[in-house]
């Protein structure tokens, strides 16, 4: 297939005539990369005993979030340790590429402090900046043709790690040094587009989680609505149902049409999606299913020493055995009981107890006997409307923040290549 004008073959792809492709071991021989180190530290290695709250970040590759360092979880360790190391001393501006254990995360160092030190999980590019722009590598590295590169190393070993000396030898395709500003300027500003979403996102959650506090305690109560609220045992307002798992011997139970729900399938308000399905065979033979409207929450499993499970059943579908299925009296609204379940998380959680070395448990006669206050029938439709409101609008937010991040991808694939030009040459 010929190449159009002003672009040229290279051995990862076509790409522009006026780019290059250049080794990372290239660029660090021309001085377009200044540095290029990890935190390979040796007998150095700080021990855990010598980690302190404050003082001078320590950042592994887990600390590299969407583009950034989240100082908020580094472990520190003190000046006059800190000044001990040697390699892996990392400075504001430098570029910090995560190559082992999790391989592939990308920030730029942004800090105050006169340097940082690197884990053994984490390598620094740093870039002379009239020759290479350090935002336009930060890129660079995402770039799918360098992932590639770097994914076959990796296949080749049985260890998840991209080493150094491997890094070295992968190419980059390097614009000149105008464009690689441009390049880096829009994706910069659709990082920045994604970043306010999230930012909107997570005040909206909380916002929402504030509202539900209030009204799903009667701490505050919507126009119209007045008198005392009853507690009630969820024993009073509920049946609970047991679910069990069908037979994995029988192949006439698995691969149908109806959901089989887990811990890993429940979200909050809505079960949405399955581990696998059953046939109608399995319900025949015992399988438990759950009704519409009734709320699945978790009683048995890892997740509960964090976090309260619990999902509205808006389909039918069979629940294994560390689910419970809670179908609400006529007198309760079934959102309103999921939603209530979930604002008392926190006092649920108080009630688990260990099963073993991983798993928690509720216990059933327990939950039966744990109150929540319950309004009238209308008072709970109305506060569910406001809540599912305010859901419909997070849903509406995070649609568009999918939508912003797939952009942006098709961005990077095409400003990366040079398929698209932002200043021609």
């Amino acid at each position: 297939m010929a190449v159009k004008k002003g672009y040229k073959q290279t051995e990862v792809g076509v790409i522009p005539d006026v780019w290059k492709c250049a080794t990372v071991q290239e660029l660090l021989d021309s001085g377009d990369i200044v540095e290029h180190l990890d935190g390979n530290h040796g007998e150095l290695y700080p021990r855990s005993h010598e980690f302190t709250n404050n003082g001078v970040p320590y950042i592994t590759a887990n600390d590299l979030v969407d583009n950034r360092v989240e100082f908020s979880r580094c472990k520190h360790l003190s000046d006059a340790r800190a000044k001990r190391f040697r390699k892996g001393v990392a400075k504001h501006g430098d570029v910090l590429f995560a190559h082992n254990a999790t391989v592939g995360p990308t920030a730029i160092l942004r800090t105050e402090m006169d340097y940082v030190i690197l884990s053994t999980t984490v390598t620094y590019y740093r870039c002379r900046p009239e020759r290479l722009h350090n935002a336009w590598l930060l890129y660079g590295l995402q770039a799918l043709m360098f992932v590639a590169q770097y994914r076959a190393i990796m296949s080749q070993s049985t260890r998840n790690q991209v080493p150094i000396t491997a890094q070295r030898k992968l190419t980059l395709v390097v614009p000149p040094l105008i464009e690689q500003t441009a390049i880096a300027g829009a994706l910069s500003d659709a990082d920045a587009w994604i970043e306010s979403l999230e930012q909107l996102i997570a005040k909206k959650r909380q916002i929402k989680q504030g509202a539900m506090q209030e009204l799903l305690t009667g701490k505050r109560r919507l126009p119209g609505f007045s008198g005392k609220w009853e507690w009630k045992r969820l024993g009073e307002v509920a049946t609970f149902l047991s679910g069990g798992t069908p037979s994995r011997a029988n192949e006439h139970y698995w691969k149908g049409t109806i959901p089989w729900i887990s811990a890993s399938s429940l979200r909050c308000f809505e079960v949405c999606r399955s581990d696998s399905n059953v046939t109608k065979e399995a319900v025949a033979a015992g399988s438990k299913m759950a009704p519409l409207g009734s709320t699945l929450l978790l009683v048995r499993g890892s997740a509960l020493h964090n976090e309260i499970l619990c999902g509205l059943v808006t389909r039918l579908v069979c629940f294994n055995q560390d689910v419970k299925a809670l179908i609400p009296a006529a007198s309760v609204v079934p959102r309103f009981l999921t939603t209530a379940l979930r604002a008392r998380e926190q006092d649920l959680l108080g009630m688990v107890t260990s099963a073993g070395n991983t798993a928690g448990v509720l216990d059933t006669k327990q939950l039966k006997a744990f109150e929540i206050p319950v309004p009238t029938s209308h008072e709970q439709m109305a506060i569910t409307i406001v809540l599912s409101d305010m859901d419909t609008e997070i849903e509406s937010l995070e649609s568009k923040l999918a939508k912003a991040r797939e952009i942006k991808q098709g961005m990077m694939q095409e400003l990366l290549t040079g398929r698209i030009r932002l200043i021609e040459n």
